[in-house]
């Protein structure tokens, strides 16, 4: 949260610029294809069987034993060795060519605004890929599915759970599971049975295709991308629940249809398929499923406490959170379990307790990391979508290709309906006809099912689903992708506010669930502010004292503050500052910086230091009377007017104050009068002050009763307010 207005690192670039600064990127783009183009035309040595050093000559022989001498060779002062680097060089070339394409496209001008930015990569790639396909008359390098599934899907996923918006994901869980399991396996079902039909009605191009076989398809099929629905919503900037609904589907949807991929492929690998395998098939979805969840949850919990003794070693503290969300995706992986729920689960449980054990830079270190390699991984991911679709493992059939196509359309369409007229009978928010057709049309095609679809086993119709799977990937990415913008502005679709939450805000959020969670307390109503109330009770009392420094224990509300403050640093998309009209004023000092943090955080821990306890339903207090001297907040005379406001206990305000002055300012419920007197002129309060003087008793009354008896003496003209100070007196002055 930003304090005061910052300056811009640097001045807008004016729009003469662009033409210069495109064609500096297409010169680099070019470049770097043709060092991949000579790259792939470089082949090994024949002769491989010759010991290491390269100029060897072993044709010399030494006298009669056989004795094979080599005999040196001049001294070259330039070779080359390709092959010794080529893995990691043209690794390289590749990240460095999607990165050049990713800042081409942000470059491009008005192309940002109509075409998205995987579609764009995507045609970078079917260009490049067709360019090595003309160049070499052969295959384009693949993507393959071990590389995808270990390498480039886990930055991508942990990227999304660690910066998921945890109070609305949880408060849509249950529309989240809703329509992530019972959604995919009624995509699935419907797909696939839909798809046997058709193959039964073309049994000559078609007849030997399986149940089990169209079922495994649709399993893959049905594999809503989370990469490709993050790079066209994030565009968007659609309303926060929409966001989260489509979204969170999205990423639990890839686990149920990985688990069920895997399950229809288990059973193709069996001679007959009975009711019992069918069972144990189930059973085996529920535990591949919990087995990620408990999984993850455990790597969590590890990776909090070993970022408690981190104080020591900040600069390792961000490789942590690296290293077991990583490690709880792989020992999934290891276990045949949900690597994603695995790691999803990892990143969000660790989060609060590791943003509160290490410092601000560590912080910052991690989220601009998980950025940047989430945002690579899905450069290369889309750029081998159109690379690898320059090949010759294709197969064409209208009926199938086209049957599929509709099919994936008209289930998801009908299973969105009708599970959100379930759902809406449950949600106090119900989910609009204008959301349910973005989140049915929302439903891209990405990485996830080209991988799957590699990893069948060989069969006679398997480059027909290569071929299938390609075109309903290009069909939602393009078509769906460039048109669901236009169909979000036509539809008027609630967007979301680009301004930050206040502390305010917060503060007030945290009001309302705890009185909603009151109520369903009193009328005995389990709830989900119930059981978050239980929770909060819960990691209060037990999780943050175990895993989190017990120097870093602040009060909630400075928590708040802090992680407000994180997100205005971060500066993200989803929720961007409000620019201020305001010129710009010089930029702040690191000394001024730290100054402002540290009054801020002191002033902020003195709402720890109230004389008045807070109501809690947890640990309710009884009202005991308190012998000790309370101080009453105090108003000054300021410019414009003079307040003065006096807190006291119930039986000492019956006592001293008059029935009229109760009548006139009236009790509220901590039974604090305030009273005004207007600005007088000097000689009035001289005289008021002798007056007083002269008719002063022995025991003196409290200053508020004597300044509103004075005050109602001596009536004058009022004058606007100002200015307010406050002070705090004691209340027995003498």
């Amino acid at each position: 949260m930003c304090v005061y207005p910052c300056t811009p690192l640097c001045p807008p670039v004016p729009s003469s610029c662009y033409p210069s600064m495109m064609a500096a990127l297409w010169t680099l783009f070019w470049a770097l294809s043709v060092c991949l183009l000579g790259c792939a035309g470089l082949t090994p040595p024949q002769a491989h069987n010759l010991p290491p050093s390269v100029g060897s000559n072993s044709s010399s022989s030494s006298g009669g034993g056989g004795l094979h001498v080599d005999a040196p060779m001049a001294l070259r002062v330039f070779s080359l060795d390709y092959h010794h680097v080529q893995a990691p060089f043209e690794i390289v070339l590749w990240i460095m060519l999607a990165s050049l394409a990713k800042l081409g496209f942000h470059w491009s001008g008005r192309v940002p605004a109509v075409v998205p930015e995987s579609c764009v990569l995507i045609m970078v790639g079917l260009l490049v890929g067709g360019v090595i396909y003309g160049v070499r008359h052969s295959a384009p390098p693949t993507l393959s599915a071990d590389s995808f599934f270990l390498f480039l899907l886990p930055p991508i996923v942990l990227d999304a759970g660690y910066f998921l918006p945890g109070r609305l994901f949880f408060e849509n869980l249950g529309t989240i599971l809703w329509y992530a399991v019972l959604g995919t396996f009624w995509n699935v079902l419907g797909i696939g049975l839909s798809l046997y039909g058709v193959c039964l009605l073309a049994p000559s191009s078609l007849g030997d295709i399986s149940l089990l076989h169209c079922l495994l398809f649709s399993s893959l099929i049905a594999a809503v991308d989370p990469v490709a629905v993050l790079s066209v919503f994030q565009e968007m900037q659609v309303n926060d629940q929409l966001h989260i609904l489509v979204f969170g589907e999205s990423l639990l949807n890839d686990a149920v249809t990985v688990v069920l991929y895997k399950l229809f492929e288990s059973f193709l690998r069996l001679p007959s398929v009975s009711g019992l395998d069918v069972l144990l098939g189930m059973c085996r979805v529920v535990v591949v499923g919990l087995g990620g969840l408990f999984l993850g949850l455990f790597f969590g919990l590890v990776a909090a406490l070993t970022s408690r003794f981190t104080s020591r070693a900040q600069v390792i503290a961000p490789l942590f959170v690296f290293l077991y969300s990583y490690l709880s995706y792989l020992t999934s992986e290891m276990l045949h379990l949900s690597g994603i729920t695995a790691i999803v689960t990892c990143a969000v449980t660790m989060k609060q307790y590791v943003e509160a054990n290490v410092s601000e830079r560590s912080n910052t270190s991690i989220q601009y990391f998980l950025k940047m390699w989430s945002s690579v991984s899905e450069t290369l991911i889309f750029i081998f979508l159109g690379v690898s679709t320059i090949q010759d493992v294709h197969m064409w059939s209208w009926p199938f290709v086209c049957s599929t196509l509709l099919l994936c359309l008209f289930w998801r369409t009908t299973g969105v309906l009708l599970l959100t007229s379930v759902v809406n009978k449950l949600r106090r928010n119900a989910v609009t006809f204008r959301d349910q057709f973005i989140i049915a049309y929302g439903g891209l095609r990405g990485a996830i099912c080209f991988s799957l679809v590699f990893l069948i086993d060989d069969f006679p119709k398997k480059k027909l689903f290569i071929t299938t799977t390609i075109v309903v990937i290009l069909f939602t990415v393009f078509v769906q992708g460039m048109t669901i913008k236009p169909l979000v502005e036509l539809l008027d679709v609630k967007r979301k506010k680009k301004a930050l939450p206040t502390v305010s805000e917060e503060i007030h959020t945290r009001l309302i669930d705890h009185l909603m969670a009151g109520m369903e307390d009193v009328v005995g109503y389990w709830g989900q502010h119930f059981w978050k109330d239980k929770f909060e009770q819960f990691n209060k009392k037990y999780l943050r004292r175990f895993l989190i420094r017990e120097d870093q224990q602040a009060h909630s509300i400075l928590r708040v503050y802090q992680e407000l403050e994180r997100r205005g640093q971060r500066g993200d998309a989803e929720a961007s500052s409000v620019v201020d009209p305001r010129p710009p004023s010089r930029p702040l000092l690191p000394e001024e910086m730290d100054s402002i943090r540290r009054i801020l955080s002191r002033n902020l821990q003195n709402f720890n230091k109230k004389q008045t306890r807070a109501y809690s339903r947890h640990s309710l207090h009884q009202d005991v009377a308190t012998n000790r001297a309370r101080k009453p907040l105090h108003r000054h005379q300021s410019v414009g007017g003079r307040y003065t406001c006096n807190t006291t206990a119930p039986q000492e305000d019956d006592e001293r104050l008059s029935d009229s002055l109760r009548g006139r300012a009236g009790l509220s419920r901590s039974h604090t009068v305030c009273t005004r007197s207007s600005r007088r002129t000097l000689s009035d309060s001289l005289a008021s002050t002798e007056s007083q003087t002269q008719s002063q008793p022995e025991n003196p009354k409290p200053e508020g009763v004597d300044q509103t008896s004075s005050d109602q003496q001596h009536p004058v003209e009022k004058t606007p307010k100002k200015q307010l100070s406050f002070n705090l007196e004691n209340e027995n002055q003498q």
